[in-house]
């Protein structure tokens, strides 16, 4: 049988770029600076000018950077934030964590992004903001979103965990909202090697709130003006992170095309493939739908096929929300989803040979 396909894998540009990589660990550990310094400021700048904002700031992960922000916002009890029906549940857990309620709304079915014609019967006097997530690495109709924010007076928060370098309208993920929050987590399209996360932004207060709020709520050591925590951006993963952010646009390049041959050859009546509507995806994941989605994985994993599923479970169906009291039948789109999605093959460095076989393969189920 042929070697095994993973279904993700950051061995291979790890492997390509190792030299960089080990220099970056060495001039980390040449400075004795661990947290903050240079290489943190360096990072925050470049990543800031990546993504056609003003600031950055770094922090310990992508729920850090999400419930950071929302803190900054002063958005906290009693307050609601419209998430979408259908992502991976730090978008929710990060509004619990704030102290406000998560309120869930269906998605598009066909991009499985936040659907903005059903946003506005969500909103209450409570609503303090929308979190449009950019799920897979396809960015939502940020124009439409904000709009609706605009008309009632919230804020915008984009989860870009999934979309770093994905564009919508010439924008880049990130510069839509009043901030754009990611996670560097290792498989992520720009990762560490180890968690990490960052907030960007054009709103230098917020910037500011953030920075102090994931700094122990000070600027000036034993001073603390707000009620802090501890999550920052370590040195080492902001110099792995700059090393990686000079090839961002090429592995998404690469992603591209690797999309664009599945898109073009997978055909089979059984699988629904994925639904570009809104702008330039980076495809962090290929996601399919088939209605006989366990028998699938299980094919695909007896013909040396990895898989993954993104996300089997709607939110409202976890038990960690089971205090919201939201039945089976309450998001009928995000249950079809979990229930139908598999995430096939998706990685930089696959060579041509192996998405052809995966083709084939899906081909013949």
């Amino acid at each position: 049988m042929a070697e095994r396909i993973p279904f993700s894998t950051v061995e291979r540009i790890h492997r390509q770029h190792e030299k960089e990589l080990r220099q970056a660990y060495e001039a980390v550990m040449d400075g004795s600076w661990f947290i903050g310094s240079t290489p943190c400021e360096e990072f925050e700048r470049e990543f800031a000018r990546y993504c056609g904002t003003k600031y950055g700031i770094g922090c310990g992960n992508g729920l850090d950077a999400l419930m950071l922000s929302l803190r900054a916002m002063e958005i906290g009890t009693g307050d609601e934030v419209i998430v979408p029906s259908f992502t991976f549940i730090a978008t929710a857990l990060a509004v619990v964590y704030a102290g406000a309620t998560p309120v869930f709304v269906e998605v598009d079915p066909e991009t499985a992004l936040l659907d903005p014609d059903r946003i506005e019967a969500a909103i209450t006097g409570r609503t303090k903001a929308i979190i449009a997530v950019h799920l897979y690495g396809q960015m939502a109709p940020m124009d439409r979103i904000c709009e609706v924010a605009k008309r009632h007076g919230i804020k915008v928060l984009e989860d870009a965990a999934q979309s770093h370098g994905a564009e919508y309208q010439g924008r880049r993920s990130g510069s839509w909202g009043d901030v754009g929050c990611f996670s560097f987590y290792p498989g992520k399209n720009l990762g560490a090697l180890g968690d990490a996360g960052g907030v960007v932004t054009n709103d230098a207060r917020l910037a500011r709130r953030i920075r102090m709020i994931g700094n122990y709520g000070t600027e000036e050591k034993y001073v603390h003006e707000l009620m802090g925590v501890n999550s920052r951006l370590d040195t080492l993963q902001a110099a792995f992170l700059s090393v990686k952010l000079k090839y961002l646009d090429q592995w998404c390049a690469e992603r591209r095309a690797i999309a664009g041959r599945y898109l073009a050859e997978i055909d089979n009546p059984k699988i629904q493939l994925p639904v570009v509507k809104h702008g330039t995806p980076v495809w962090h994941l290929f996601v399919v739908r088939c209605k006989e989605r366990d028998k699938l994985q299980a094919y695909l994993e007896e013909n040396g096929i990895g898989t993954n599923i993104h996300y089997p479970i709607p939110m409202h169906e976890q038990r960690a929300f089971a205090a919201y009291d939201l039945p089976h039948g309450s998001f009928p789109i995000a249950e079809a989803l979990s229930a139908e999605v598999l995430s096939i093959p998706m990685f930089n460095g696959m060579t041509q040979d192996e998405i052809s076989r995966v083709i084939d393969v899906i081909k013949k189920y």
